[in-house]
């Protein structure tokens, strides 16, 4: 939700929020710039050019989601269940961009969808058909099948070097 708010508008959200929006911002930064998450959009540039990385963000949210009890004690579930009562109690702070999407995140599960493959081509598809471009993100599930392992691998990893770099990055700010 954090990506909706643009400059310095953090400013205008109360300092724990405005904490969470730095940390997001910082984290996109990082992984941006990670050789690890480098190396995954390596493998699908060539077909999705400047759309790979996001591509790749979807394939790792799908890896959190399909691992979750690797990550966290709480049920996924009723973490999906959580974030969307703060949602909703908080949907006054909600960029409007973001007040626009929710109803339809919660009413086709969104988050809940990244568990599977079919759920990730449904997320992609929806995304393809936001963009102007041919960006052919629809197509990309078939390379998360093809070099799922590596994918899997890639994240793993990933995740823990993230891990770090966020206990680190919450402490200065």
């Amino acid at each position: 939700m954090a990506d909706g708010i643009r400059g310095r508008k953090f400013e205008d959200y109360h300092p724990e929020i405005q904490k969470g929006i730095l940390l997001h911002r910082a984290i996109d930064t990082f992984t941006d710039a990670h050789p690890i998450f480098r190396e995954s959009t390596k493998r699908l540039h060539e077909r999705y050019h400047h759309y790979a990385g996001v591509i790749v963000d979807i394939f790792y949210d799908h890896f959190l989601a399909k691992n979750w009890t690797n990550y966290s004690d709480e049920d996924l579930e009723e973490y999906i269940s959580r974030f969307y009562q703060s949602m909703h109690k908080h949907h006054d702070l909600l960029s409007e961009r973001a007040k626009g999407i929710l109803p339809y995140m919660e009413k086709q599960n969104w988050l809940s969808s990244y568990q599977s493959i079919d759920g990730i081509h449904e997320i992609l598809s929806r995304m393809d058909r936001r963009t102007d471009n041919n960006s052919n993100m629809r197509f990309a599930s078939e390379e998360l099948k093809e070099y799922y392992s590596e994918f899997e691998q890639e994240f793993s990893s990933f995740f823990e070097d993230i891990k770090a770099y966020c206990s680190s990055k919450l402490n200065t700010l």
